[in-house]
């Protein structure tokens, strides 16, 4: 699906979708408990992975429209009857690669062209240090993978910068183990947030786990009971950078865009209200109520690290691109594992809007000042990120611009271009 975009002018209150990071963790954590009802959840194709993920391990998931009921398995996955198709969701792969080293038998992941290319090595290599099978099919490191359990827990080794989700995985797996987990990890943790995250809703389900330095410690023999047999996600603050940048470089003047569902939790991607408010931008958050307000301002550019919020590099390019001055995003290699390879897409795709890109290994720098971003065709890469980030440069480049690929905002937050279209952008489809 294409969407056409115009210049626009922003204005009224919009609802941020709820986290995709708290909901995918929330459904499995539900699974791996006797039960629990998962409020405000966000369903898009990837959480729904997970959701067929948990029932293909013995669990029983209900949408009712306002909550999912989620049978779980009490901690004893059962051997999956069919292979696990996780179509392009890398969160739920390397989330229940952990559930299979728990399966007495054997587990087969798999999912789309997408998600086949990209790495798994590291969660295979803790899965081999526990005394569990965990194969490539094609002897590469990619989906699809081959694992079997069970296993008793132990000490594994791995690297931080290829993905946090691989720690986030053993924790959860390990609290049900015999003997507990230990994670040492080999080089610095890059998306650090995004185990806190992790930490957070395990506390939350009444697991005990803990960090010190390079190291976790979850112990074994544990059992997950959220209180009172339910579990709030909180908003999506990856979501949220969208439209605090479309408020910044395109709400009417001398009028706001608010964004409600943005209260504070350890999402590392909260970080983009202080990227704005070094930029220059007219934003405010009103912590308590979870409101933010943003007005149209005048952003200068500036330099940021995305080494724990790999998902904002598209919008602060995006930023860049308008603001003036240079804006240089640094430590950014492992962005290229993602989705797509998120660094040199966003070089493309900006270059074809009229935007001045340098691209190094580690590096994203967009010269504002000489940038004058028009109208053109850019391409999504099936990649939500990349539509909805390429959609905010739409609105305010001069004349159409065409964003190929636009469905995949289903996978994050579906009803996207109906937000903005809410808020006044001038959107076809």
């Amino acid at each position: 699906m294409n969407v056409e975009l115009s210049q626009s002018s922003l204005s009224g209150t919009a609802r941020a979708p709820s986290s995709k990071s708290y909901t995918h963790r929330a459904i499995l954590a539900a699974g791996y408990s006797g039960g629990a009802l998962v409020y405000d959840p966000l369903v898009s194709a990837d959480t729904k992975a997970t959701m067929r993920a948990v029932e293909a391990f013995g669990g029983d998931v209900t949408d009712t429209g306002e909550v999912l009921e989620i049978g779980g398995f009490d901690g004893k996955p059962q051997t999956p009857a069919d292979v696990i198709d996780c179509a392009n969701s890398g969160t739920t792969m390397r989330l229940v690669s952990g559930t299979t080293a728990l399966v007495d038998g054997i587990t087969v992941l798999t999912g789309d062209s997408s998600l086949r290319s990209r790495p798994q090595g590291p969660m295979l290599s803790a899965v081999e240090q526990l005394d569990g099978r965990a194969e490539s099919s094609r002897g590469n490191g990619k989906a699809p993978l081959v694992m079997k359990g069970p296993v008793s827990g132990g000490t594994v080794s791995i690297p931080g910068d290829v993905s946090s989700q691989y720690i986030s995985a053993l924790l959860m797996a390990g609290a049900l183990t015999e003997d507990g987990i230990n994670v040492e990890l080999e080089t610095e943790l890059k998306s650090a947030p995004y185990v806190d995250i992790t930490l957070e809703l395990l506390a939350d389900f009444g697991v005990e786990a803990e960090k010190d330095g390079r190291s976790f410690r979850v112990p074994g023999g544990q059992f997950y009971e959220p209180s009172d047999g339910e579990y709030h996600v909180p908003g999506d603050f990856s979501s949220i950078s969208y439209l605090l940048a479309a408020g910044a470089v395109a709400a009417k003047e001398d009028e706001d865009v608010r964004i409600r569902g943005a209260y504070p939790s350890a999402q590392g991607d909260t970080l983009i209200v202080d990227v704005l408010e070094r930029m220059g931008a007219d934003v405010n958050w009103n912590r308590n109520d979870g409101v933010l307000t943003v007005r149209r301002s005048s952003l200068s550019g500036v330099e940021v690290d995305v080494g724990d919020t790999p998902d904002l590099l598209p919008t602060v390019a995006v930023l860049g691109a308008v603001a003036d001055g240079e804006t240089k995003i640094v430590n950014c290699e492992h962005v290229r594992y993602k989705e797509t390879d998120r660094v040199a897409v966003m070089a493309s795709e900006l270059s074809k809007l009229g935007a001045v890109v340098e691209e190094e290994e580690d590096e994203l720098t967009i010269r504002g000042e000489e940038s004058d971003l028009t109208g053109a065709v850019v391409e999504g890469y099936g990649d939500h990120r990349i539509v909805m980030s390429l959609t905010v440069a739409g609105l305010v480049a001069d004349g159409t611009t065409t964003v190929a690929d636009a469905e995949h905002v289903d996978v994050s937050f579906p009803n996207f271009f109906e937000v903005l279209y809410d808020l006044g952008a001038e959107v076809e489809r």
